[in-house]
């Protein structure tokens, strides 16, 4: 396979990465041939994925614009991904043109792209970090150089949690930023529930395992991520049922989303 010239040496074209199978199901132009196949076959397994990525940055759009609406200038975007339309800043500078935003992802590709994208935008910042390993966020200087911590911030986890698995304990960054963070502060889930619409569920969620294995969380699963914030009404609901921006958005059916959402507040 040929490598493009905007791709590091360190990067792994070979193997398909999560970042970049999102980056293609959305219509993004930073993706490999590996990962543009791996889709593909998970698509067959899975009906309607394509869908569902839409469906989840839908829902990214709708709660940026209700946390600017809240009086939120300040963004944490936790496994930020590529960038692609309708990136985070986008929303919030629309709404809000002094907003702030620092985006954090493990990718390399995520990470230089971020770069490229934010150049000249001296409200926005990008950092390389793993939320496994949360200290690499917490305790990172570009954090406190892009955002003023004495105020409060939207924390988005965005289709990110669901590769944390139980023994990595998401609970501990969220709990870390709960603590490091101000009252006023929000937090922001979606999360994959993998509540049975596939056609063949098992054999998705074993293909899911060469690229980033997922851990699958109910309702009262992803309830529990927010100990300690104030859940938002309507609380953990699918991911069209959270404050759609008319009554057509929600659909017949919901729960094909596959991803519960939910915000919370730190009081």
């Amino acid at each position: 396979m040929e490598r493009p010239g905007w791709v590091s040496d360190e990067v792994d074209i070979t193997v398909p990465n999560a970042a970049r199978e999102y980056d293609f199901a959305l219509g993004g132009f930073h993706n490999f041939e590996v990962d543009r196949m791996f889709f593909e076959r998970a698509e067959e397994m899975w009906p309607g994925l394509r869908l569902i990525a839409h469906a989840n940055r839908a829902y990214l759009r709708r709660v940026v614009q209700w946390l600017t609406r809240a009086g939120v200038r300040q963004f944490l975007d936790v496994g930020s991904g590529i960038p692609t339309e309708g990136n985070v800043h986008e929303i919030a500078q629309q709404a809000a043109p002094d907003a702030r935003v620092l985006y954090v992802d493990n990718d390399p590709v995520a990470v230089a792209h971020s770069e490229l994208l934010l150049r000249g935008n001296g409200q926005a910042g990008v950092l390389q970090a793993d939320l496994r390993r949360p200290h690499e966020i917490v305790d990172a200087p570009r954090l406190r150089e892009v955002l003023d911590l004495s105020q409060p911030v939207g924390v988005l986890m965005i289709a990110v949690l669901h590769f944390v698995a139980p023994e990595e304990k998401p609970e501990a960054l969220i709990g870390l930023l709960r603590e490091l963070l101000p009252p006023g502060s929000f937090l922001a889930i979606s999360h994959g529930t993998g509540m049975g619409r596939a056609a063949n569920f098992e054999e998705a969620k074993e293909l899911y395992k060469t690229a980033a294995p997922i851990t699958y969380r109910d309702h009262d699963d992803v309830r529990a991520l927010f100990d300690g914030w104030d859940l938002v009404a309507p609380g953990v609901v699918w991911l069209p049922e959270w404050r759609p921006s008319w009554p057509d958005e929600v659909g017949d059916d919901p729960a094909s989303s596959m991803m519960a959402g939910a915000v919370g507040r730190r009081s």
